[in-house]
This record gives structure tokens, C-alpha cells and sequence, in this order.
């Protein structure tokens, strides 16, 4: 399996919450990626942080152990797709939830979420919650 972080997974990982320490330390690296939408939210939260110099540091040494998964032309176009079929539906989620959503899918992996309700609206996208 190869698998998408989500910002509520690392956020889980950083606070040492739960089972996504381990479940995260235990996956290969080759299988582990952070969407670079993800890692956009990670360093608003650093930006905000009273202690940004110790988040700054756990988030670089993160983002230096997994791949990370752009935002193009692929993604852009499976966004649009995404946001235009939940919206006709009345089942809209956020619009960065969107564009992580979309990545997940255009790249075929499993998108490692506590969200679920918001992420469990988007047909076919694969998730899973370590909490």
C-alpha cells in the first residue's frame, strides 16, 4: 500500500496521539507521502506556532524522510472534476480538502486521514484513520 498523509494524521503524529506514531514509523518510507497541500497547511501552523523553532525542526526532518506528491496539472484537473461532482450534490468539503482529496486520487494512493467525514464524501478516494 502506498499512502497520503493528511495534515490531521501529522498533526496526531507531532502530538504523539493515538496509534499513528507507531502505524507512521512502521510504514516504509519508499510508501510514505505528503501532499504538497499538506505540508502548505503544516507550515501555516508553523508560521502561527509560539514554539516555531521546534516545529520548524520536526516538520523539516518530516518532510526530509517522505516524498512528496505535487500539485499539477494531473491534480488540478482531478480537483476540478471532484469539486464540480461534490458541489452538484450538495455535499461540498473545504477547498484545501479538495486539492489533498484530488492528489490522493490522481496518484492512486491511500489518503491517511482522521477527517473521515469530510474525506468519506469523495467517491473512490481510498482512506484510513490511524487514530
Amino acid at each position: 500500500m502506498r499512502y497520503a498523509l493528511d495534515t490531521s494524521t501529522l498533526v496526531h503524529y507531532f502530538r504523539g496521539r493515538g496509534r499513528v506514531p507507531e502505524r507512521l514509523l512502521s510504514t516504509p518510507l519508499k510508501d510514505t507521502f505528503l501532499p504538497t497541500v499538506v505540508l502548505y497547511e503544516l507550515e501555516v501552523g508553523v508560521e502561527k506556532s509560539e514554539a516555531a523553532d521546534r516545529r520548524r525542526a520536526e516538520l523539516e526532518q518530516l518532510v526530509s524522510s517522505v516524498q512528496l506528491l505535487p500539485f499539477g496539472g494531473a491534480e488540478a484537473r482531478a480537483a476540478a472534476r471532484l469539486r464540480g461532482w461534490l458541489e452538484s450534490r450538495g455535499r461540498s468539503i473545504g477547498p484545501y480538502d479538495t486539492l489533498i482529496a484530488a492528489t490522493a486520487l490522481a496518484n492512486g494512493v491511500v489518503l491517511v486521514t482522521s477527517n473521515t467525514g469530510e474525506f468519506s464524501r469523495v467517491q473512490g478516494l481510498e482512506i484510513e484513520d490511524w487514530l
